[in-house]
Order: C-alpha cells, then structure tokens, then sequence
C-alpha cells in the first residue's frame, strides 16, 4: 500500500492569525466513528486540544473513517494540533475501545485558507460531507458537526 504522508509535508508552513483545514483519516479507513461513544471521545479531545494549544475552531464535521477541521492557529503549528488531537483522541478511544492498536492513518491532508477564499462556503462544504455521503437527507439528522456562523 502507498502511502504518502512525506509527500503531503513537502511545502507545509504554518501561520498564525491562519485559518486551516485539515483532513485525516482513520487507520485502513475503519468507520469506527459510526459509533456514538468513539466519536463523543474524538470531540471532547478536539475541545481539550483547543484549549492547550489555544485554537480557534471554525467548523467540524466527524465523518465514519475521518475528521474534517478547520480551525484558526494561534502559537501552535498545523502539526502540532494534528499532533496533538490524534495521539490524545487515539489513546483515550484504545482505552475506551480496550484496544492497543492504531486509531489514525500517518499524515494529514492540510489546506491554508486563502485571504480570497469565502470562509464561510469552506465551512458548508465541509459539514454537507454527510449530504454528499449519502449519510443522511438533512444535514440537521447528522449529529456529528458544528460550525461558529450558528
């Protein structure tokens, strides 16, 4: 299997006052985010890793196999939020789960968000993932998102 985590840090730079989107992937795209508890566990450490590494969420959506977040770096790098909300939501979900095993794929996709870019149609994108998927029909029936603008 190809992966190409090194790749996808070729060029990165973070910026601060920057609104970022990343994505990242579940290990072997396991849907284990189709469970209430596990998902619930993801979101407490997404508002754990705000607060140490003082960010600024925009948007969120928790999909089955992945997370999108765009969220705003204060002192922090991209990869040290990723960092961070990856290692802490993967141990507290292993304890949860009682597993030992890997929670997320290596690496991230990022996008900076260009001063151009109407912020708030980044945002709908990102939480109609569930319309798109065919998860559900009314963005209102997916529980797993949030956004500032509401």
């Amino acid at each position: 299997m190809y992966h190409h985590g090194k790749s996808l840090r070729r060029g990165r730079f973070s910026e601060t006052g920057r609104p970022y989107l990343i994505t990242t992937v579940t290990h072997c795209r396991a849907p284990i985010f189709c469970s209430f508890d596990t998902t619930r566990l993801l979101i407490q450490e997404m508002r754990t890793t705000c607060e140490k590494l003082a960010i600024e969420t925009l948007a969120w959506v928790v999909m089955p196999d992945h997370l999108h977040w765009m969220f705003v770096l204060n002192r922090s790098t991209v990869s040290q939020v990723v960092r961070y909300v990856k290692g802490s939501s993967a141990h507290s979900i292993n304890i949860n789960r009682g597993y030992t095993g890997r929670v997320w794929q290596k690496g991230f996709h990022d996008h900076a968000i260009r001063e151009e870019e109407d912020i708030r149609a980044v945002a709908r994108y990102i939480i109609a993932n569930p319309l798109r998927a065919g998860l559900v029909e009314n963005i209102g029936d997916y529980p797993f998102w949030d956004a500032v603008w509401l």
